[in-house]
């Protein structure tokens, strides 16, 4: 029967997904049995099929890394024309993330003397084998500017492109004026982009399944036994920062709730732990920070900063006690010489490390600070996948975590509305952008 003219059709039943957070947890099950599956009865196959999965889930979240990064910066540095007292809001948020990166880098240190990572895993030199890519403070310093503007994005270079966007966004700050139809186009794209990444941010549950089968295939439980205590190490160390030093630094340093925080930035952290990407991740984390209380004006400057800047997992509990692991299989004695070392190079360089999955430049950096030898960056790949994780996770909390401890230090946080701060749903901020 037809219907009549005017007359609504019936609408169809929205079929109602479970919680992000329960689609994520059903990926891991998934992808841990999936990938045991594989590897028990080598199904090679389903091993290809896991990778192929996990390999484009990744591929889509760097996709629009260059141009995220790039954008991010560029509208963070003009947003904070319409901030009062920008200059000092930029100065404590930098010093929150040094003290941050300080106190987790003696967490890091402290537990490898505890541990002794390296002793008796049963590993060589032997093991160990030079990596693909290697940093060093020359590399680190003369890398910063770009030899032109095409490069950086055609090889990813993170730390360029936030150089580019740095400048960009100041030019067009001293433009003042003219430069508004830049800074409107740039803001368009900015949001067309985060839009795309929303799409891809959905798709998590799948690419969980992908990464944790992939990792449980190629590397299954034997691995995790020589690498117990280190792996255990980097999970303890950044836990007692994830949920022991920034719950401290929001009661009393910011006089807020730290369970209303985790709450709020939850969805943030499942993101990080199964993308292993802060960049990628960097469109839920300011969104989480926004609902915290934190003003839309400051959170665009300092989550892309953090982003990009504030790694406490890879750049400071790792490398510390990666080195130790190091000189331990390769028998160098460390000294407080070195021990200072990690600690300069950890709160100098994380911004080595840029946001990308993975800390390898970071750990070569540490290792050639210290002269040890970069074949022990081979053992550390073994095992790396698992480890980022947590490491990224971590990255995550601190890079929501200092703007809101800057905010309410500043008397800018709306307390309310970080009192009344709930978790969301992935979809729901999506469908709303």
């Amino acid at each position: 029967m037809d219907t009549p003219t005017g007359a609504q059709s019936p609408s169809r039943p929205r079929i109602s997904l479970p919680p992000f957070w329960a689609q994520v947890l059903a990926g891991l099950v998934l992808g841990v049995l999936l990938g045991w599956t594989a590897r028990t009865w080598n199904v090679e196959w389903l091993g290809r099929t896991l990778e192929e999965i996990g390999d484009t889930f990744v591929q889509l979240l760097q996709l629009a890394v260059g141009p995220l990064v790039f954008f991010a910066i560029a509208v963070s540095v003009t947003s904070l024309r319409n901030v009062t007292n920008a200059a000092r809001l930029a100065g404590r948020t930098l010093l929150w993330f040094l003290i941050t990166s300080l106190i987790a880098v003696a967490i890091g240190i402290v537990i490898g003397l505890i541990t002794n990572p390296g002793a008796g895993t049963g590993l060589t030199p032997a093991d160990g084998s030079l990596p693909d890519t290697e940093g060093s403070w020359l590399d680190f310093l003369t890398g910063i500017i770009p030899t032109d503007v095409v490069t950086p994005f055609t090889e990813l270079n993170v730390l360029q492109i936030v150089f580019l966007g740095a400048v960009t966004g100041i030019a067009a700050l001293r433009l003042g004026e003219r430069a508004e139809p830049l800074i409107t186009f740039g803001e368009a794209v900015l949001a067309l982009l985060q839009k795309a990444l929303w799409w891809v941010i959905r798709l998590a549950p799948l690419g969980t399944v992908g990464l944790i089968g992939r990792a449980i295939n190629e590397y299954g439980w034997d691995l995790l036994g020589d690498y117990a205590t280190f792996t255990a190490d980097v999970y303890v160390g950044c836990a007692l920062v994830l949920f022991g030093v920034y719950p401290l630094l929001l009661r009393f340093a910011a006089g807020v709730d730290p369970l209303r925080f985790y709450r709020a930035a939850w969805p943030a952290l499942q993101l990080a732990f199964v993308s292993r990407s802060s960049v990628g991740t960097l469109p839920v984390t300011q969104k989480a920070t926004e609902r915290l209380g934190v003003p839309r004006e400051y959170a665009s400057f300092a989550v892309p900063f953090g982003a990009t800047t504030k790694m406490d997992g890879c750049a400071a509990i790792y490398p510390a006690l990666a080195a130790i692991f190091v000189a331990e299989i390769f028998g160098v004695d460390l000294g407080v010489q070195e021990y200072v070392l990690i600690v300069f190079v950890s709160v100098i360089g994380s911004a080595a490390t840029a946001g990308l999955t993975g800390a390898t430049v970071m750990t070569t950096l540490t290792l050639t600070t210290l002269d040890l030898p970069l074949e022990g960056v081979g053992l550390l790949l073994a095992i790396d996948p698992i480890l980022d994780m947590m490491r990224t996770a971590t990255n995550v909390a601190g890079q929501a975590a200092i703007p809101v401890i800057v905010a309410a230090r500043e008397r800018i946080l709306d307390r309310e509305a970080y009192d009344n701060a709930r978790s969301f749903e992935i979809s729901d901020v999506d469908e709303a952008a």
